[in-house]
């Protein structure tokens, strides 16, 4: 969680909604928070509600805008190399209905450059540091993006099982990808994401014959976690799977 590694305490700790500057903040709080024991308790609590309020306000704000534009917003969480960009890459040639990414990594604009060459509409948010994306970071691409013409909207979250799990940057839906080689740990070792997860993908399944992965004892896990959550596995390599999550999405997408 956010709280514990100190992440919490720097978004707009001086009012700055510019990722390059909450980046330096997230720094700092986190060696204040790891390096000052006698830090007063009650007061980092205080100021970790405070920065999770304005972070939901701003996540409604995000989500009004969408549902302005009739737009279904989705956030992709996940470790690094799960699976995020190229499942998006591959909805870029199977799937119908328009959609726009805003990308979120630490450092380059490669994610949203692979997705423009695909002729999706890609904004790249950079956090330098910080280790999520939360609601204003959001807001920033979403003046990038082209609402009136699409149909979804993604938010490609950070590559971290912990951070993304804790705010709400204003999407409809949580998607919560883990893959084959990851192991078969990761879902209960990381229950407050999953626990968020509207759809969990189990990804790289056809990695599967290569790995000692017990995909029905995972399946297992995620819904002990959160019960009758839905489950899908995913090979980017077959395009049907791909499309039962393209099939998720549009029966989603109607209902919003």
């Amino acid at each position: 969680m956010c709280k514990d590694c100190g992440c919490s305490v720097t978004d707009h700790v001086h009012d700055h909604h510019h990722h390059h500057d909450r980046s330096h903040a997230h720094q700092a709080a986190h060696e204040t928070l790891h390096h000052n024991p006698q830090l007063n308790d009650a007061r980092t609590v205080e100021v970790i509600t405070k920065i999770l309020d304005r972070n939901d306000h701003e996540a409604g704000h995000n989500r009004a805008h969408f549902d302005r534009h009739g737009v279904l917003a989705i956030n992709l969480m996940s470790s690094p190399g799960s699976g995020k960009t190229t499942l998006l890459e591959r909805m870029a040639e199977l799937a119908a209905f328009r959609f726009g990414v805003v990308e979120g990594d630490l450092e380059t604009s490669r994610d949203a450059e692979r997705i423009r060459a695909k002729g999706i509409p890609a904004y790249q948010i950079q956090t330098g540091s910080a280790c999520h994306l939360d609601a204003f970071m959001v807001h920033e691409g979403l003046h990038d993006m082209p609402l009136e013409e699409l149909d979804v909207c993604f938010v490609e979250n950070v590559g971290n099982l912990v951070c993304p799990a804790s705010y709400d940057v204003g999407t409809h839906l949580n998607i919560v990808l883990v893959s084959v080689p990851e192991g078969g740990d990761k879902i209960e070792k990381y229950p407050v994401m999953f626990r968020q997860a509207d759809l969990v993908l189990i990804t790289k399944t056809d990695l599967l014959p290569h790995f000692d992965y017990d995909i029905e004892h995972e399946k297992a896990q995620a819904r002990r976690i959160k019960p009758g959550v839905d489950i899908l596995e995913v090979s980017m390599k077959d395009d049907d799977s791909v499309r039962r999550v393209i099939e998720w999405i549009e029966s989603h997408k109607t209902r919003s």
